[in-house]
């Protein structure tokens, strides 16, 4: 039920942040530009993970295999860094109070759903609790 709700929470705000599309911008190609390294940073995540182990929801599937390489070798959880960054850039487009307290949310959403899955990982995989020791949560050398 937790993974439901963080993932419904995750996308309610993704949406509620995408509603200001259209509307006058700011900065549209400096947004336009770190949108689109968000969606590369996704597209590389998506390629090097086997698609029978991508699960939206911070649940672990029964048959799936640590992905450590390529973009993962670097950052453990890319696809969180993909969302923060594409939705960095709508704050950039549009910058408005709203959009910021929206971001705070989801920074802490994803958060929470990113020390949760990593919980889970832990108890399934000594590999994993490895693979923590050489890698970054979402940005490479930092955090």
């Amino acid at each position: 039920m937790k993974s439901y709700i963080l993932v419904f929470l995750q996308f309610f705000i993704i949406f509620l942040m995408i509603l200001p599309v259209g509307a006058p911008t700011e900065d549209l190609e400096i947004g336009l530009s770190v949108f689109g390294f968000g969606t590369l940073i996704g597209v590389l995540a998506l390629l090097k993970n086997e698609m029978g182990n991508f699960n939206i929801r911070p649940d672990i599937k029964e048959d799936c295999t640590l992905v450590t390489t390529g973009i993962y070798a670097y950052i453990r959880h890319p696809m969180y860094t993909a969302v923060l960054i594409m939705m960095g850039a709508i704050v950039i487009m549009y910058p408005v109070k709203a959009l910021f307290v929206l971001y705070s949310v989801l920074i802490v959403v994803l958060l929470i759903k990113m020390f949760y899955e990593e919980s889970l990982w832990k108890c399934k995989s000594e590999e994993y609790i490895n693979y923590t020791q050489s890698t970054k949560r979402v940005i490479p050398f930092i955090f």
